[in-house]
């Protein structure tokens, strides 16, 4: 006997159960790099609970579509190394406190995303056992193949760096798709958009173009590092909400730095 044919009525039912195709990702596992000042949603120092949330509903809804998501997020809201060094304080010492604000951080982050219901593990690269994980490459890679998101914390464990070189340098060892930095505005502009209403914005920037043109996009090392390894990096503004999965699925506005052709 033939099959029975269905009716129009069951045909839109079905439809309509049928779940939501996920956009197409452009990116699989990537690494976000925030830095510590976009917590602070206009505060003097510290972390803006409302913003922290939001940030984290973001990760998750990138979680969602399918990516593997690591993060290096800086200490900008708590202690700058750099700064700290040129009010006196020896500049070991003065990154040391910078890395263990990135610890902090770190954790405020995971508490966040754990009250989504997103698993998390915060790596320090300064062990400290009672707080959080060492960092230890292969653990990570496998936090992340079960979908977990991983914070990498105190940056390299070395001073003398930014939080940029060790996102570069995690981004290559985790063998990520891209290094996404979130920042306050949309990409890259060559003068900081709010004090130069001339700033032109780029949508695609070469390595050697960031540079050359001395934009400050990352730290000098970490943009040779993301070359040598051939890691896209996208700038985008994580001030607007749900826009990490819009650049995830290549829809979101976002500047390009890479000698890709595509």
């Amino acid at each position: 006997m033939e099959p029975a044919t269905k009716t129009q009525d069951e045909i839109i039912v079905q439809d309509e159960i049928a779940p939501m195709s996920k956009p197409a990702l452009k990116y699989k596992r990537v690494l976000l790099k925030m830095s510590g000042e976009v917590l602070m949603e206009g505060r003097d120092f510290g972390i803006d609970p409302g913003t922290l949330d939001r940030i984290a509903n973001d990760i998750k809804e990138a979680v969602e579509l399918g990516v593997q998501v690591c993060i290096v997020v800086g200490a900008g809201n708590i202690f700058r190394g750099v700064s700290g060094a040129a009010n006196g304080m020896e500049r070991v010492t003065a990154d040391y406190i910078g890395m263990l604000g990135t610890v902090m951080n770190a954790l405020a982050l995971q508490s966040a995303l754990e009250k989504i219901d997103v698993e998390t593990r915060v790596q320090s690269a300064i062990p400290m056992q009672a707080v959080c994980e060492p960092f230890i490459r292969r653990r990570a890679l496998r936090h992340m193949e079960k979908g977990r998101v991983v914070i990498f914390a105190a940056g390299s464990g070395n001073p003398f760096f930014t939080t940029d070189t060790p996102a570069a340098l995690r981004a290559t060892e985790m063998g990520c798709d891209a290094l996404i930095k979130g920042t306050k505005v949309d990409g890259v502009y060559s003068s900081d958009p709010h004090k130069d209403p001339s700033a032109v914005r780029f949508e695609k920037l070469g390595y050697l173009d960031v540079l050359t043109k001395d934009l400050r996009v990352m730290d000098a090392t970490a943009i040779s590092l993301a070359r040598e390894n051939d890691i896209p990096i996208l700038v985008f503004s994580i001030k607007e909400k749900g826009n990490l999965a819009k650049v995830l699925s290549g829809k979101g506005v976002c500047t390009v730095v890479s000698d890709r052709e595509d």
